[in-house]
């Protein structure tokens, strides 16, 4: 394995780009290679086994491509899967799971939300964490149903998404949440209209600045972190099963070159 091989990172669609652009803004020098599952998002309604072999899919696409380390940018498949990932794989891996921790602990009024998807919230390693976590806390949990579909589907500003936000987030009103986790790395891309629509005091957090660090101090441990930078920023490459549309326009706000392409996984 060498240092100068591409960082991997995928997703059940095009919301991980969120967690690729803490790790791009840590590490701008490494490549980087980003696999938008489009084809099969959401993740978060299927059954436990389909969510591994899915997982298991996108890694040995990963590993084709050369990937020395991979990302699970997904919630869902980090809490169902990545267990067994580690275990039939010797690369490393670095999982996502809800910034609980940092909400329970900062928490005034002791009670906080998790917006996450049904995957997530039922998961074992969900269970865990919150149980360890917020024993003492409130925690107000709400299955996104529905948020996935209209970001995969391009309709983030959309009144179809206000409308189906009001409606999901009543219950965060009612207990006066002081946090809100995200806890689906599509989410981070609702912060603006969340913001909008939820009291000012709540503090909206989620897992991105997180995993980056961890993906610098994996790399770093297993002396895989680019140790000179190149003469140039490498290209970033994306790509997604499905329209890669939607994923242009997510990494729109990317400053230099980068490459969206189609390819059937």
């Amino acid at each position: 394995m060498s240092n100068s091989q591409p960082i991997g990172i995928f997703d059940s669609g095009v919301g991980g780009t969120s967690i690729w652009k803490e790790i791009h803004e840590l590490l701008p020098f490494e490549k980087t290679i980003y696999l938008a599952d489009s084809k099969n998002a959401p993740y978060g309604e299927k059954p436990i086994e389909e969510i591994k072999n899915l997982s298991r899919k996108n890694t040995e696409k990963l590993l084709d491509m050369g990937a020395k380390i991979i990302v699970v940018a997904c919630n869902t498949a980090t809490t169902n899967a990545i267990k067994d990932l580690r275990n039939e794989y010797s690369i490393p891996f670095i999982g996502i799971e809800p910034a609980i921790k940092p909400a329970a602990l900062k928490s005034k009024s002791k009670t906080i939300g998790i917006l996450a998807t049904r995957g997530t919230l039922t998961s074992t390693l969900f269970s865990q964490t919150s149980d360890f976590y917020a024993r003492n806390i409130n925690v107000v949990e709400i299955e996104g149903r529905g948020l996935v579909e209209l970001i995969e589907a391009g309709e983030l500003d959309s009144p179809q998404m206000k409308s189906l936000l009001l409606k999901l987030l009543e219950p965060f009103f009612v207990n006066k949440i002081d946090y809100l986790v995200l806890g689906c790395s599509h989410y981070p891309y609702l912060i603006p209209i969340l913001k909008e629509l939820l009291p000012k005091e709540v503090i909206i957090i989620d897992s991105g600045e997180a995993v980056a660090r961890q993906t610098k101090s994996i790399l770093e441990l297993n002396n895989l972190l680019l140790k000179e930078e190149p003469g140039e920023r490498p290209i970033p490459e994306f790509f997604s099963n499905t329209n890669p549309k939607v994923l242009e326009n997510l990494t729109e706000a990317v400053k230099y070159d980068y490459k969206v392409s189609y390819l059937d996984f």
